[in-house]
């Protein structure tokens, strides 16, 4: 462990789970989706629902989606920052179950374009989250490096295609998930990265067949 890893993030509190961990899971989603938000239906699990208001937890995701870092002073005022930029948001409780991490929170949001992202996530502590599902498929993944989330039918050869392409662009591979809902039906593979993906090498995944959709998490807010 080092220093930041004990002391903690630098931020707006009052605290790194439920304000920080918070920030950190609405800007991962608001990156997920690739565009600004028009509207999050926002669903509280847990601690995050008990004790989330108090904590700012609400202000906190609506400030991650809107773009700002856990240490902007506009945290406390994203509600009025979301109603001039045009979001749209509401707030419910949920039971994700007991596996579920306690500081949990289920968004369903809609991009200005019109696309749309389920994300379910959790604030593990320290500020550090977990993405624990995209658009229902089982994920695992941080958000502290590029990831590459690919969605494709459980047949031979999406694997290859995906490497492959990230060979050729010189991107390299720190680690890499893979899941599937049955044999022969849904898949999806979770490549994190030590490099940035190039939108050519996504946009090429994004017309094989057999690829549903292509979800790139980027170290950059470009929405």
């Amino acid at each position: 462990m080092n220093l930041f890893d004990i002391i903690g993030p630098v931020m707006v509190g009052p605290s790194s789970s439920h304000t920080a961990g918070a920030v950190r899971i609405g800007n991962v989603c608001r990156r997920l989706l690739g565009e600004a938000v028009a509207r999050a239906d926002i669903y509280l699990h847990g601690s995050f629902l008990a004790t989330g208001k108090g904590h700012g937890t609400d202000r906190a995701l609506v400030a991650g989606l809107l773009g700002f870092a856990v240490d902007d002073e506009r945290i406390p005022d994203s509600f009025a920052w979301a109603a001039k930029s045009g979001m749209e948001f509401s707030f419910a409780g949920i039971d994700l179950g007991s596996d579920a991490h306690p500081n949990s929170v289920k968004l369903c949001l809609l991009g200005k374009s019109g696309r749309k992202l389920d994300v379910t996530a959790s604030s593990i502590g320290g500020g550090q989250i977990c993405i624990n599902s995209i658009d229902g498929i089982t994920t695992n993944f941080s958000g502290d490096c590029p990831t590459l989330i690919v969605h494709n039918l459980d047949q031979p050869g999406h694997v290859a295609e995906v490497t492959s392409m990230l060979e050729h662009k010189m991107v390299n591979i720190a680690s890499m998930q893979l899941y599937r809902n049955g044999r022969g039906r849904d898949a999806v593979m979770v490549l994190e990265c030590d490099q940035e993906v190039p939108q050519d090498g996504i946009r090429w995944l994004e017309h094989l067949e057999g690829v549903e959709k292509v979800t790139y998490l980027g170290m950059t807010d470009e929405a």
